[in-house]
């Protein structure tokens, strides 16, 4: 049963694909209606979408990262919250609260909870560096376990749930930085850049115009789901594991076998959680473009958003300008990729 079975449940995942393949251009065409360029953030985002992480999103003031967010929740019919960071910002203030209240029958009190903004599909939380520990942990604990626990009971956040959260990175004074232990909680670090001469002309256009546009919705929350579960059957040949593996341990200077240049550059390098996010990272990449299958172009793609708030440059590397990016780009031609070379290597 389960050998006829098989074959049948590739086909339908094949087909899947080729749906999500469409989907993923239509979105990325909507919201195309009211953000100027920026497809690559696009892009990354929908991969942590489909892959269940969260995203940080570093970049200067102004460059429309909210209406980006909101306009990716309407295209996918997620409902779409908020939570601007503060230093007074309390925990409660994101996952909600106990109230006491009257009965209007029995005429006892009894404590009511009244949900925070934490209940909804996708959370922006804005300048997450700007809110004290305490409140940073609360909701990096409800990212974790998908669920708010108030007064003895657990309530569980409705899924797709996707949190991402921005970072100023020009402003530090008075801000809360993330410790490296929960900055790795984050699937995706993305760098949201300047937009380039034609699309600051357009956007000028745009927004001074008098013309708007409707996004329509493409996804469902059902269909949503669906597709997150189809990104863990993509199959992945042992190779790619190899290379996956090979690419994260060589980020670690104490590595025997890491580059000289790793050793002279990094403090510390990535966990086994990147290898988790690489391999996820690059299914849910491989299927928004067609394929049933992982390729190593798609494991370079991601490897950026997955690796640069992972590692840390030391001082040497930092005074000679050397960058996360950077790294990573050096590592990735140094680290090679041949599918005969991790097959010999297996023997």
């Amino acid at each position: 049963m389960t050998i006829i079975q098989e074959p049948i449940r590739q086909v339908q995942d094949e087909q899947a694909v080729e749906k999500l393949r469409a989907a993923h251009e239509r979105i990325t065409k909507e919201i195309g209606k009211v953000i100027v360029g920026m497809e690559q953030v696009i892009d990354e985002m929908m991969i942590a979408v489909f892959a269940k992480g969260h995203c940080l999103l570093v970049g200067v003031p102004g460059l429309a990262k909210t209406l980006l967010i909101s306009s990716l929740a309407q295209a996918m019919s997620l409902s779409f919250k908020r939570i601007q960071f503060t230093p007074d910002l309390m925990p409660s203030d994101i996952t909600g609260t106990e109230l006491l209240q009257d009965d209007p029958e029995t005429r006892q009190r009894m404590f009511k909870f009244l949900r925070g903004p934490i209940f909804a599909n996708l959370i922006l939380a804005d300048e997450i560096n700007r809110t004290p520990p305490k409140t940073q942990a609360a909701l990096l604990e409800a990212m974790q376990e998908k669920k708010i626990s108030s007064g003895g009971a657990d309530y569980k956040l409705e899924e797709p749930f996707f949190v991402l959260a921005t970072q100023n990175p020009i402003e530090q004074e008075g801000t809360y930085p993330l410790p490296e232990a929960q900055l790795d909680r984050f699937f995706f670090n993305i760098t949201v850049r300047y937009p380039s001469w034609n699309e600051e002309i357009e956007i000028m256009k745009r927004v001074t115009g008098a013309g708007s546009q409707e996004i329509t919705q493409v996804l469902h929350r059902d269909e949503i789901l669906a597709l997150q579960a189809l990104v863990r059957r993509v199959p992945v040949a042992d190779h790619i594991y190899s290379y996956v593996a090979t690419l994260v341990r060589s980020t670690r200077p104490d590595e025997g076998d890491a580059p000289d240049f790793i050793k002279n550059c990094l403090a510390w390098g990535a966990g086994p959680r990147a290898c988790l996010n690489l391999i996820l990272g690059g299914k849910a990449r491989a299927i928004l473009r067609g394929r049933y299958h992982v390729a190593v172009e798609d494991i370079q793609a991601v490897a950026k958003p997955v690796l640069r708030h992972r590692i840390i440059p030391n001082f040497a590397a930092q005074s000679e300008g050397l960058t996360a990016d950077k790294i990573v780009d050096k590592l990735m031609e140094t680290v090679p990729s041949d599918e005969k070379l991790y097959i010999n290597m297996r023997k």
